[in-house]
């Protein structure tokens, strides 16, 4: 028998950890029209997404390592990855 709340919960993977967890449980950037990646809070903004583990590590990993740039198949400009870095610097040690 299914019970009520069987609802398939999306997962999505960390990019640079590759750890598969819940779509809430991780933050999502995205590219915008205008080449900026921001980060979407709601998970709801158009746009090519990536998503990141709420680490310190795994900020620090995808932007040093260009995974971020990948994922997104765009080139973060010097000013918006410093951005990005200061939010990671933000975020709680893994």
């Amino acid at each position: 028998m299914m019970t009520v709340n069987s609802k398939n919960l999306p997962q999505r993977t960390c990019i640079a950890c590759r750890q598969v967890r819940g779509k809430k449980a991780l933050i999502r950037l995205v590219k915008t029209e205008k080449g900026i990646v921001e980060i979407d809070v709601l998970a709801k903004k158009p746009g090519r997404g990536a998503y990141l583990c709420p680490q310190k590590t795994c900020w620090e990993s995808a932007l040093r390592k260009d995974r971020l740039d990948y994922a997104l198949r765009t080139r973060l400009r010097d000013d918006n990855r410093q951005a990005l870095r200061e939010y990671g610097r933000n975020l709680e040690e893994s």
